[in-house]
């Protein structure tokens, strides 16, 4: 890989180069919602700093950044918008499949300076097993940025011989060989475009199949985390990165803002400064939360340790950290008022797009069962972490 299909930028440029798209974005956005999906040469820009390959590995021409590195540039691709932010995370994270699959099969996909991963766990297909690959049957819903993939990786279990193996798999199709479906009106993250997506008897061969958890074909401790808490990781900054935004906006706002009836702008206000605070506060506890149970669950992975209670505890920060978010943003926008609720406000456009967010499943209250479970001494073996 050359040029720019091989750019391996450092955080702390791809954040800078984020910023400088802040413009671009605000031009293009009166479309988001209308369209369902990033206009083409938003998509090309955001391709060519490398953010849809986030975590493809060095030696594959990636960045290959830590985890803690791409949370910082997930984070500022939503504070710029939602809609962004998502499909960095999701595109971002899925370069990781270059170090599941055969380095021949990852140069394949990923030789294409614009190639665009996505997964589907949203519902799971069959892949029935026949000679040198398999035949893949399935539709999954929640296809983030599939008018843009060039590749689909659902989750399917494998059947042989008319029976169910018990394996559970992730087979890659080129986009071609695969059926979308436009039933993306939503109210919010309106242009990930993340419709419905089917694979209707693809056939598709060994070499571009891996197991659901797969062993790396690739060095380095990230590609070794359990697929049920790399995944989560990918959007469960996302929330983190929306009220971030929000409360720029808001500052921005406040200096100059006053609610109908008073006489002193926003700013002036001690209700106000004192809410701002707490805001302040409560993010970055959530955000401290969440990087700390990534470094020790990675650690853990390093020690070849049980993993089961950083696993517990990292899905708690997920939720956790969404809640923040959403409460962050739900003060910020009462505290603004009816300029909140405006569809040219981006304070109105960071609150939807984070209850969208939060209702992934990465982000589900059921983890303080789990949570709960494990302090209490219960059975987790039913739990899903």
């Amino acid at each position: 890989m050359t040029g720019e299909s091989a750019r391996a930028d450092g955080p702390a440029v791809l954040i800078e180069r984020l910023r400088e798209l802040s413009e671009t974005v605000a031009q293009e956005r009166a479309g988001f919602d209308s369209e369902g999906r990033l206009p083409n040469g938003l998509y090309r820009k955001l391709s060519a700093l490398g953010l849809f390959r986030l975590w493809l590995p060095a030696a594959l021409g990636g960045p290959e950044l830590s985890a803690l590195d791409f949370m910082d540039v997930v984070e500022e691709a939503a504070a710029l918008d939602g809609t962004i932010g998502w499909l960095v995370g999701n595109g971002g994270g899925m370069g990781r499949v270059g170090a599941y699959l055969p380095v021949e099969s990852a140069q394949e996909i990923f030789v294409d300076p614009e190639a665009f991963v996505v997964s589907g766990t949203g519902g799971v297909g069959v892949a029935v097993r026949v000679a040198d690959g398999y035949r893949v049957t399935g539709r999954w819903p929640f296809g983030s940025g599939s008018p843009h993939a060039t590749w689909f990786a659902p989750v399917c279990v494998v059947e042989e011989a008319g029976q169910v193996t018990g394996q559970v798999v992730f087979p890659y199709a080129p986009r071609v060989d695969v059926v979308l479906h436009d039933n993306w009106q939503v109210s919010g993250l309106c242009a990930t475009g993340s419709v419905d997506f089917e694979f209707r008897d693809v056939f598709v061969a060994d070499r571009f199949v891996h197991p659901f958890q797969p062993k790396p074909t690739q060095p380095g401790t990230l590609y070794r985390l359990p697929t049920g808490s790399i995944f989560p990781w990918t959007v469960a900054t996302v929330p983190l990165g929306l009220a971030r935004g929000a409360l720029t906006e808001f500052v921005r706002l406040a200096g100059n803002r006053k609610r109908r009836g008073d006489s002193i702008p926003l700013a002036d206000r001690e209700l106000v400064q004192s809410q701002v605070g707490q805001i302040e506060a409560r993010l970055s506890a959530s955000r401290t939360y969440l990087r700390q149970v990534m470094t020790d669950l990675l650690d853990g992975v390093e020690a070849g340790s049980d993993l089961e209670s950083d696993r517990v505890r990292f899905r708690l920060a997920c939720t956790f950290a969404s809640e923040s978010a959403l409460w962050a943003i739900g003060l910020l926008t009462e505290m603004a008022g009816a300029v909140s609720i405006s569809q040219s406000s981006p304070l109105e456009r960071y609150e939807r797009d984070a209850r969208a967010a939060a209702k992934h499943l990465a982000m589900s209250p059921a983890a303080y069962i789990t949570g709960g479970k494990l302090l209490l001494g219960q059975d987790l073996s039913n739990a899903n972490f």
